[in-house]
């Protein structure tokens, strides 16, 4: 009996083991086939069996002393194939967890160091993601291993150096016309704090002067969802269906990522601005938070988070994002949560640039200690009138000192005589004369210069682009220098402001002050990512 009873108990692990073993090569093949989700559940069967035959091991009668190491190791390595699985279907905090499961067991498995340090580097925890990939090169299998470990190590490095110092540089892809990829951003938040704002609810400050070009923030995107449409023929139907898509990609992140969720819940749904909490600047760094914390079980209400995706959400073909002038046919939409803090001014000190699912904010003019940055969220080189109904569209009246000064100026009837004379044909020489012989009768300040010039920067831009206009006029006008500088000083740079600095340049030549201001003008249009000699190539490119 008691030999019979042996048999049984050593065919009944041997048929364990063989289902064991067939679920391992099932898996094994969904995971090289790259059918992630199969993968998942073969491995989490695996994995629940492998436990099971663990727990039951010690009441095993004849236990063989090797079999308990071979299913902890084999328990192991499912795990660490299922975060890797996980992690391609973007769940990193289900992914995470499986790889301290797996660390538990065998605290240096290679494959698992290299397989959370990879998820640490998609989550943008940088420094978190070095000492993984550290550890693991020194496992003897790094050597042999197919992972190309020394290029996740290097690529760590570098942008835990672009996250600490905001050191980024895109000349290379400039100067060769575009070609390829451009740098991969890392995260990164400057000398900021957010703080009650004045315009709106909450904004995002400078701590410190920072000149035109200086990098603000740089945070990855939420989610988006793109398209390339000729002619920028978005109907309502493809508007309609490119949001859905968006906000689902958005709710399934915010499912999959406590942390995700927690960030997005600080921003505005458009009602009770004033009353809302002021985070803390290190709530949105991604080194912050610790492994695996993205336990938080509290249900948002959807309508809300609606309200709060229509608030915040970023369209990439507004003015301010045009990324070196190659996206006139491209529309996207997307959420970055601290680019989401920064309020609309008619008197803007801060643009944005996208690349790939990154945003770059960066100053536009110069801005001192204590500023709020600001956003254009419509066409600021337009009058007041015009401004006021773009702003319509966004739910909000402006009321920055710009809209303020040139609302009690509206009322003057000459003023009101160069808007009809524009819109009549006038001559836009004439119009630009009229303006400034205006001011000067009204003693506008010289800020406030600005504020009309650009208000009026089509006609502007019209006299001082024909030599024949700006000659005929000649000292009757300003020269195009004190036009361009105040009006920069007033909503900073812009394309169409350096476009025509460019084109002035590369016409009659300048010396080292012309040049200088061309180059800030571009600091300030793109950033200082651009470095000189790549400035340079796009003045002489004529593509602004």
């Amino acid at each position: 009996m008691r030999e019979e009873a042996q048999q049984q108990d050593q065919l009944a692990m041997a048929t364990a083991e063989e289902q064991l073993q067939q679920l391992r090569s099932k898996a094994a093949e969904l995971l090289l086939r790259e059918e992630w989700q199969e993968s998942v559940q073969a491995y989490s069967h695996f994995i629940t069996l492998c436990q099971s035959h663990i727990s039951n091991f010690p009441q095993n009668p004849n236990p063989d002393p090797d079999h308990l190491p071979k299913l902890r190791k084999s328990l192991c390595l499912a795990l660490s194939n299922r975060a890797e699985a996980r992690s391609r279907l973007r769940d990193f905090a289900e992914a995470l967890r499986d790889c301290d499961r797996a660390l538990e067991i065998e605290r240096a498995h290679f494959k698992t160091l290299v397989c959370k340090g990879k998820i640490l580097l998609n989550l943008n925890r940088y420094s978190m993601a070095l000492d993984y990939f550290r550890t693991a090169q020194l496992d003897p299998q790094a050597n042999g291993s197919s992972v190309d470990l020394d290029g996740y190590l290097q690529k760590s490095k570098k942008l835990e150096l672009m996250s600490r110092t905001g050191a980024f540089d895109l000349s290379e892809w400039v100067v060769n016309g575009f070609r390829g990829k451009p740098l991969e951003p890392a995260e990164y938040i400057g000398a900021v704090q957010i703080k009650k704002s004045e315009i709106r609810g909450r904004g995002l400050f400078v701590t410190k002067n920072i000149d035109a070009g200086t990098l603000v923030l740089v945070t990855k995107a939420v989610a988006t969802e793109r398209g390339i449409f000729p002619g920028q023929n978005l109907d309502e139907n493809t508007q309609l269906v490119m949001w859905k898509n968006f906000t689902e990609k958005v709710m399934d992140s915010m499912a999959k990522c406590s942390r995700i969720r927690d960030l997005i819940s600080t921003l505005s749904s458009g009602e009770d601005e004033n009353e809302l909490e002021v985070p803390e600047i290190n709530r949105f760094m991604p080194e912050a938070e610790h492994n695996g914390g993205y336990h938080n079980e509290n249900e948002h209400d959807a309508s809300r988070m609606l309200s709060i995706l229509d608030v915040n959400s970023l369209v990439e073909d507004a003015i301010s994002s045009k990324v070196l002038g190659k996206n006139n046919d491209y529309y996207g939409v997307g959420l970055w949560v601290l680019a989401s803090f920064i309020n609309h001014s008619c008197v803007p000190n801060a643009r944005r640039m996208h690349v790939g699912d990154y945003v770059m904010v960066h100053a536009s003019r110069d801005v001192k200690a204590g500023e709020e940055i600001t956003f254009a969220y419509f066409d600021v080189l337009s009058p007041l009138e015009k401004r006021n109904e773009s702003s319509k569209t966004w739910g909000f009246r402006c009321n920055c000192k710009r809209c303020k000064f040139e609302e009690k100026l509206y009322s003057r009837e000459d003023l009101r005589e160069i808007e009809m004379g524009l819109e009549r044909g006038m001559d836009a020489g004439a119009a630009v004369y009229k303006l400034e012989e205006g001011m000067r009768r009204w003693m506008v300040k010289e800020r406030e210069k600005g504020y009309l010039r650009a208000s009026f920067w089509e006609a502007c831009s019209q006299a001082y682009y024909s030599e024949k206009s700006a000659k005929g006029w000649g000292r009757r006008i300003p020269p195009m220098e004190t036009v361009v500088d105040s009006v920069v000083e007033a909503v900073g740079s812009d394309e169409r402001v350096l476009k025509m600095v460019a084109e002035k340049l590369k016409g009659r030549g300048g010396g080292m002050v012309e040049m200088e201001r061309a180059m800030k003008l571009g600091r300030g249009v793109y950033g200082k990512v651009v470095k000189k000699q790549a400035m340079k190539t796009l003045l002489g490119l004529g593509i602004l």
